[in-house]
């Protein structure tokens, strides 16, 4: 047998082998980083609810236009129709969609309001008229015919819009901010016409 052909293949095979070696090294470590970043990876949720016309999507903390546009009809519906029979229930339902930051002073408005109701026994109910979401500015506008009435009184029909603040945390819909107004919305459009023609 000769000693050289058999020293350079066997130098080949070890070689070889620590080749192996560091590509499954490699591989053992790529392997590791993608099972972290899919174990942490944002999981995007795609519904399809009945009452809407298109796919939605929610993240942890993220949501889709539509979404955002639903969420807020909802709530101005609840803030909108208040009744003295229902003002207790409505208020902790519409507790549990408010962030921190505004919970506190929208409780103490509804607490207001509530009051007044079943002081006046005065019902309020909110025909919404239109939904739209504002990108530029991350805002939902709800807007429509506010009407309120007492026992013996003819109903008072005013305009009265919504403009809230959605941001989603942990998949569920909280309100940041919101405004009511009797007035049509407060769109960049509509800011922009006033500042050029103030009345």
């Amino acid at each position: 047998m000769k000693l050289k052909p058999l020293l350079s293949s066997w130098t080949f095979v070890q070689s070889e082998n620590r080749f192996y070696r560091v590509i499954l090294v490699g591989l053992v470590v790529s392997d590791l980083m993608l099972s972290i970043e899919v174990l942490h990876a944002e999981r995007t949720v795609v519904l399809i609810p009945p009452h809407l016309t298109k796919d939605v999507e929610v993240s942890r903390r993220a949501a889709s236009s539509s979404l955002k546009e639903s969420w807020g009809l909802y709530f101005a519906e609840l803030m909108g129709n208040v009744t003295p029979g229902n003002a207790d229930f409505l208020q902790i339902v519409l507790g549990d969609l408010l962030s921190p930051k505004v919970y506190r002073s929208i409780q103490e408005h509804l607490m207001d309001e509530i009051q007044q109701l079943k002081d006046e026994r005065i019902a309020m109910s909110f025909k919404p008229r239109q939904v739209f979401y504002e990108a530029e500015t991350d805002r939902i506008f709800v807007s429509g015919d506010h009407v309120s009435q007492g026992p013996n009184s003819q109903p008072d029909i005013r305009q009265r819009t919504y403009e809230m603040t959605i941001n989603i945390q942990d998949y569920r819909p909280r309100v940041d901010a919101i405004d009511i107004y009797p007035e049509e919305p407060h769109t960049l459009e509509y800011k922009e016409t006033r500042k050029n023609h103030p009345h």
